[in-house]
């Protein structure tokens, strides 16, 4: 496993660079940037369709900087500063322990002090190049695939506290033993969580912005389809902890061709560390799961990957608004439905079933998309310019 992208580098090239960035946040990242190219290009497919529109905003041109703007940047900049140059004076410490480093209260006071300033001055100046004598106002026109910055930001944001939120919901045990330590850690993520919850924020930007739902949900649906599997990757390579079930089977012989691990899979030096330790293993993230699991993170990547290929096949024949996101909410469920039968979770029981906070999601899911794809094959809605009133 590579809990950092500094064992990746060793591994593939034989040299050391140490480097403050985890293999799941660098895929999780990567996944938001893909993610974000995907819905540009079908938000820019949309407008040429007639389904979405370009508007007209007012801007103020020419004022100088104002107070807020100003103590916006130098707050900005003291908090980069105050992390930052404290990270680069203590380095080793920040390539061992990036997470503890960037939530705790350590910090250099001064760095801080000299960025903010730096930053505030800057904002000062850039807006005093562009000052006129009376401010005027400008019309600007705004076309939906320019948001896309906007609409990734509102996203991951509003996503991750999804996820934390539904992780502890489903692991109260963890949050009252440690509830700040579980809120604010960067592990213990829920799919569904970040799902519902961004969707919902993103749905609402759309709305705000004349971008009709139904069409933004079905503008959303392949990106998110692959952002998750590659997401699914970073989970994979860091070995964080969402594997499958112990495997002691013998690999059927379907499939002997392929390698062993992707069979099962004992997750040496997992970023959660997890297990019994390596004999011989110096350092940070010496141990391996005392028996070999079925590698679920792999087996998403690669379904989620291919299920995107359908949805972007799809996403000119389901032509009508709200069916290529049903088709989303009903492949969703499947896949998520069936990986939880071979994966670690928790389990609880409902109506005299044990199940997983995942299956219930995931079937509703699969209710959704199917009532859905039969809804909107017979009503097809008409959309006017913008949201209708």
């Amino acid at each position: 496993m590579y809990p950092t992208i500094s064992d990746l580098i060793r591994d593939l090239f034989g040299i050391n660079i140490p480097l403050p960035i985890q293999s799941f946040g660098f895929m999780m990242a990567l996944a938001f940037i893909v993610s974000a190219y995907i819905l540009q290009i079908e938000l820019k497919r949309k407008e040429k369709e007639g389904l979405l529109f370009s508007f007209t905003k007012e801007n103020i041109i020419g004022k100088p900087a104002s107070v807020v703007e100003l103590l916006s940047s130098f707050v900005v900049g003291f908090l980069l500063g105050y992390k930052l140059i404290y990270a680069f004076l203590n380095y080793e410490l920040f390539v061992q322990d990036t997470q503890g480093i960037l939530l705790s209260a350590d910090g250099n006071f001064i760095g801080g002090i000299a960025l903010g300033s730096i930053m505030a001055y800057w904002q000062f100046k850039e807006l005093d190049k562009k000052k006129l004598p009376e401010p005027q106002i400008e019309i600007v026109t705004v076309h939906p695939w320019e948001l896309v910055s906007n609409i990734v930001i509102t996203a991951a944001v509003s996503g991750i506290i999804g996820a934390k939120l539904f992780h502890n919901l489903e692991n109260l045990h963890e949050f009252e033993v440690d509830p700040i330590g579980t809120l604010f850690s960067f592990s213990g993520l829920t799919m569904y969580g970040g799902l519902i919850l961004g969707t919902i924020m993103v749905m609402r930007y759309g709305r705000k912005n004349n971008i009709h739902p139904i069409i933004l949900a079905d503008v959303c649906a392949p990106a998110l389809m692959l952002g998750y599997g590659i997401g699914r990757i970073g989970c994979h390579i860091s070995g964080d902890g969402d594997w499958g079930v112990v495997n002691l089977a013998a690999k059927p012989e379907i499939i002997s061709w392929l390698p062993d691990w992707m069979w099962s899979y004992n997750y040496p030096n997992n970023v959660i560390s997890d297990g019994i330790p390596i004999p011989g293993c110096v350092g940070q993230h010496c141990m391996v799961l005392p028996d070999p699991v079925f590698p679920t993170p792999f087996y998403e990547a690669v379904a989620c990957i291919l299920l995107f290929l359908v949805l972007w096949r799809m996403r000119k024949i389901f032509a009508n608004p709200g069916s290529l996101f049903s088709l989303y909410l009903l492949l969703n469920g499947i896949e998520r439905y069936s990986i939880e039968k071979i994966r670690v979770n928790n389990k609880f029981e409902y109506f005299g079933m044990m199940l997983t906070q995942a299956e219930i999601i995931a079937f509703v899911l699969m209710i959704l998309g199917g009532v859905g794809l039969w809804y909107f094959k017979k009503h097809r809605i008409n959309y006017e310019r913008g949201i209708p009133g």
